[in-house]
């Protein structure tokens, strides 16, 4: 039976460094491998770019999220949240288990800010329930923050059995550290970091990591470990830092 989980989180700017000065979907896929993660979490994943595709010679040929998982993630999911000319982006999940089934929410708070939670069902092989997989990422300001934590509380109570395993993850853009308050107090989450070190995660900007934007929140595992990935080559490939938890299923 497989009762160890290693997953990450990481908002890869859709595949550019600070301020987009550099396309950095190589070695974007190359740090990804090197994290070995079983299950990551990913968040401003472009799945086309006609623009792109044009400008840079080296652009996948496929959409990102296929060119990251490539052979050593065999499932994947993609929710498409912005849609404009040129393309379109979102949040993608990478397992190396079979994802049963997936199902992309909108929970844009207004016509600026396209976002959405993209939740997976994983099966673990041994485990008698699924793995129930939530990747999010929450807009920036509070009154829209505060609607989709109500949507995702919600989502979570009806369609999350309370005994399965869950995994919330992504870019929640929580400065003030609100998000907590619904998923621990209300939905018996613990957030991997706050459990390890006493507090959310330092996650951006990634060179100097000081605003506390990223999460791992968790119900039914115990959380060995937690890490910051930052300074090279992370703080080269993305605004933010990489976040991991190794866990126990209970």
């Amino acid at each position: 039976m497989f009762n160890k989980l290693h997953i990450a989180t990481y908002n890869i700017h859709k595949g550019f460094s600070h301020f987009k000065r550099q396309m950095m979907v190589h070695q974007l896929r190359d740090s990804l491998r090197a994290l070995n993660a079983d299950i990551i979490f990913l968040q401003e994943v472009v799945g086309q770019h006609k623009g792109h595709e044009a400008r840079f010679e080296n652009w996948p040929c496929s959409p990102q999220y296929e060119f990251l998982a490539d052979s050593v993630w065999s499932d994947f999911a993609y929710g498409k949240n912005a849609v404009y000319d040129e393309g379109h982006h979102g949040n993608a999940i990478l397992s190396r288990y079979p994802i049963v089934r997936w199902d992309n929410r909108d929970v844009s708070a207004h016509r600026f800010e396209s976002r959405g939670l993209l939740h997976c069902e994983i099966e673990i092989p041994g485990w008698p329930e699924n793995l129930h997989c939530i990747c999010v990422h929450l807009g920036l300001f509070k009154r829209g923050q505060s609607k989709q934590l109500q949507v995702l509380e919600q989502h979570i109570e009806q369609l999350v059995p309370q005994q399965a395993p869950l995994i919330l993850a992504g870019d929640f853009n929580d400065w003030r550290e609100l998000a907590s308050r619904i998923l621990v107090k209300r939905l018996a989450l613990v957030e991997a970091f706050e459990l390890t070190g006493g507090r959310v995660a330092r996650s951006f900007p990634s060179m100097l990591p000081l605003f506390r934007l990223d999460r791992i929140y968790v119900r039914g595992f115990h959380v060995e470990e937690t890490r910051v990935h930052q300074g090279r080559p992370w703080s080269k490939i993305s605004d933010h830092a990489v976040l991991s938890a190794r866990m126990i299923r209970r």
